[in-house]
């Protein structure tokens, strides 16, 4: 089913490096905005920056991925000291690729991580790349009305929690 998530997990931060060990994930393509911190928020959410070291240590590679513009994306990547691509145009397979490429791992080894079903899994899917889905770590504001307006139609799809992975 193109909106299923292999995995689902509440933060990004659950994801331990014996999960990705566990299932041969060298490789993570990390969406940003309410995955790694709030939208427009500069710096990471709480446990962020531990766990990118921790992945870090284990020797997974990991590129942001986001459909954001440079503005946004760079410097909150050279905050985490990861690689990133901008405009990634998901759930088209476009940033995938060229991520994959900086991170020279074949996509039997990679895994997208991110909030939102219908672009993160939904590309995950089409490129045939795990998908490891993570709850938004807030709702969006008024604001973002076309992202929420996407949330109510991913309710159906919405994974339940793995839990001891």
């Amino acid at each position: 089913m193109l909106f299923k998530a292999d995995f689902a997990f509440r933060r990004v931060a659950d994801i331990t490096p014996s999960f990705l060990k566990k299932y041969d994930i060298r490789g993570l393509l990390l969406d940003l905005d309410n995955t790694l911190t709030t939208h427009d928020n500069p710096r990471p959410a709480e446990g962020v920056l531990d766990w990118i070291s921790k992945i870090k240590a284990v020797g997974v590679k990991m590129v942001i991925v986001s459909n954001n513009h440079p503005p946004r994306v760079k410097p909150f990547a050279d905050k985490l000291g990861l690689e990133y691509i901008c405009e990634g145009k998901k759930p088209l397979a476009s940033g995938f690729n060229r991520a994959q490429k900086m991170m020279n791992i074949p996509f039997a080894h990679l895994a997208v991580v991110g909030d939102q079903i219908f672009t993160d899994i939904l590309g995950a899917n089409l490129k045939r790349i795990k998908g490891i889905f993570v709850c938004p770590i807030e709702l969006e504001g008024k604001n973002q009305k076309f992202i929420r307006f996407k949330r109510i139609l991913e309710k159906p799809f919405l994974p339940k929690i793995s839990e001891n992975l």
